[in-house]
């Protein structure tokens, strides 16, 4: 599984071939680009624009046109995320955690849905030649195979997509239901990257997915003091706490991955097979 370390820190680029996450606005808005040392992929930002504006606020033209900037100068990157539409009740219903104000689309679900496919085929249809990677949205098992009949009828074949995205499932994570979700996903066989899965998410299913992100480690630096020799407050922003964050959460999640199973031999079919003299023909 390929874990990818979100940052907004869009230079890190440059300083690690460790494979990032980062957002497609955080590259619109720089005047100089740098060319990746490792494997990337883009971020639409969805998320933030869906919490502020309860809807998306760039085109998908200029999406593509940032996308196709970023291929070009940074290099080219693994996937990018379409702008999908996610199916929290924050995002739909809105609400406020701490100071933060989600205004809500208050569409349905399916609406969402729709308009996620939706995207995604016109993002297709506007550049064939990128790496836009299909999203599953819902809020809980029916409603993501409902998502896969969609693209199914659009004639979009998941199971050939070198990735597909599973949305909103960051908050559940490490729940009984989003270990349901991937399970189910994962049973027809796509390549699933978990958006937000990090130590407890992995260690349940992460042996299901094909890649996940997380930013979950500057939320985790910020509640410590900051690495010995470092001289700010705390690591929130700092490259070398977050790398060797994501040491640990690898570490964790491999120790808990099931065993895979034992190759079957002649010999544990029919003990007597390992000492027989099998005819040479």
């Amino acid at each position: 599984m390929r874990f990818y370390l979100t940052t907004h820190k869009r230079h890190w680029i440059k300083l690690t071939d460790v494979p990032l996450f980062l957002k497609s606005e955080h590259f619109a808005v720089a005047v100089k680009l740098y060319p990746a040392l490792g494997p990337y992929a883009v971020d639409s930002g969805g998320f933030t624009e869906l919490q502020r504006h309860g809807q998306w606020t760039r085109t998908p033209r200029q999406y593509v046109d940032d996308l196709r900037r970023i291929w070009e100068h940074v290099g080219p990157y693994d996937w990018a995320a379409p702008q999908d539409w996610m199916c929290e009740d924050l995002i739909i219903h809105g609400g406020q955690v701490g100071k933060t104000v989600f205004v809500g689309t208050h569409l349905s679900v399916e609406e969402h849905q729709r308009r996620t496919v939706a995207n995604f085929l016109e993002l297709r249809s506007l550049a064939p030649d990128l790496r836009i990677a299909p999203v599953l949205q819902g809020d809980n098992v029916p409603a993501y195979q409902r998502c896969v009949q969609l693209y199914e009828m659009a004639g979009v074949d998941l199971r050939a997509e070198p990735v597909v995205g599973l949305g909103s499932v960051c908050r559940l994570q490490s729940t009984r239901k989003g270990a349901e979700i991937v399970t189910a996903m994962a049973a027809h066989g796509f390549k699933l990257h978990g958006f937000g899965f990090k130590t407890l998410g992995l260690a349940k299913v992460g042996h299901l997915l094909a890649s996940s992100d997380s930013a979950a480690w500057s939320s985790h630096a910020r509640h410590r003091p900051a690495l010995p020799g470092h001289p700010h407050k705390n690591c929130a922003n700092c490259i070398d706490y977050a790398l060797g964050w994501r040491t640990r959460v690898l570490e964790k999640a491999r120790s808990a991955a099931p065993a895979p199973p034992s190759p079957i031999t002649p010999a544990a079919v029919c003990p007597a097979a390992s000492h027989a003299q099998l005819p040479l023909f």
